[in-house]
C-alpha cells in the first residue's frame, strides 16, 4: 500500500456512491477488526470475520448509500460516514426487521440482545435538539493505520461543516480516539456503557468554527 498516496487522497476526498457500497464495506470492516465493541457484540466462532463484513455491507449498502455523505480517498482505504440529521433516530421496528436475519447472522442467537443494546444506548444518548452531522463511522484500513490518513480526513469534514457552521456528534468505544477528536474541536459530553458488561462508549460534540 502507498501510503504518502493514501495520506495525498484523503486530503482530497471523492464521495462514494453505490458502486464503491462494496469496497466501503470491506475498509471498515477490516478497519473494525479489533474494534472492542464489534467483538462485544458480534460472533464469537470463526465466522467473525465474515458476519463483520455482512454487517458493513447492511450498513453502507442498504442504509447510508444514498442518505450519507460517503467520503474516502479515491482508491479507497479509509472511509468517514457522515449522516445527516434528518436520519437520526430510533429505527422504527418494520424497518428493521428485513435487516434481523443478517445481524442475527452477524451476532448470532446469543448475542443478539448485545447489538440491542448498543443501539437503545447510542439512541438514548443521542443529542436530538440541534440540527447536527453525525459521524456514524470512520475507519481506516489495519495496514494504514497510524500514518494520519483518519485525521486527514476528519480535517477536509471539519473545513466544510465550519464552513456550512454545522455542529458535529459522534461516538468512539476507543480511548485513544479522544484525543484525536478533540484536537480536530470534539469534545465528550457524556460517557456510558449500553450494559454493564459492555464497553464504555464516549458521545463528542463539535460546534463550528468561525471561518476568518
Amino acid at each position: 500500500m502507498d501510503i504518502a498516496a493514501l495520506r495525498r487522497g484523503a486530503e482530497a476526498p471523492v464521495l462514494a456512491g453505490p458502486a464503491d457500497a462494496e469496497a466501503v464495506a470491506a475498509d471498515l470492516a477490516d478497519a473494525f477488526t479489533d474494534d472492542v465493541m464489534f467483538d462485544w457484540f458480534l460472533r464469537d466462532d470463526p465466522r467473525r470475520g465474515a458476519a463483520r463484513l455482512a454487517f458493513f455491507r447492511l450498513l453502507v449498502g442498504r442504509i447510508a448509500m444514498g442518505v450519507a455523505r460517503i467520503e474516502r480517498p479515491a482508491g479507497g482505504g479509509a472511509a468517514a460516514v457522515w449522516m445527516p440529521f434528518e436520519a437520526v433516530g430510533p429505527t422504527p421496528l418494520l424497518t428493521l426487521l428485513p435487516a434481523v436475519p443478517t445481524l442475527l447472522g452477524a451476532t448470532g442467537l446469543s448475542r443478539f440482545g448485545r447489538l440491542l443494546a448498543v443501539m437503545e444506548d447510542m439512541d438514548k444518548h443521542h443529542p436530538m435538539d440541534r440540527p447536527h452531522a453525525y459521524l456514524w463511522f470512520l475507519g481506516v484500513t489495519r495496514e494504514a493505520q497510524g500514518h494520519g490518513v483518519g485525521s486527514r480526513l476528519l480535517k477536509v469534514a471539519t473545513d466544510r461543516l465550519d464552513r456550512a457552521a454545522s455542529p458535529a456528534y459522534l461516538e468512539t468505544q476507543t480511548e485513544r480516539n479522544i484525543a484525536l477528536y478533540q484536537r480536530h474541536g470534539f469534545e465528550v459530553i457524556s460517557e456510558h456503557r449500553p450494559r454493564r458488561d459492555a464497553p464504555r462508549l464516549w458521545s463528542m460534540w463539535r460546534e463550528p468554527e468561525p471561518v476568518s
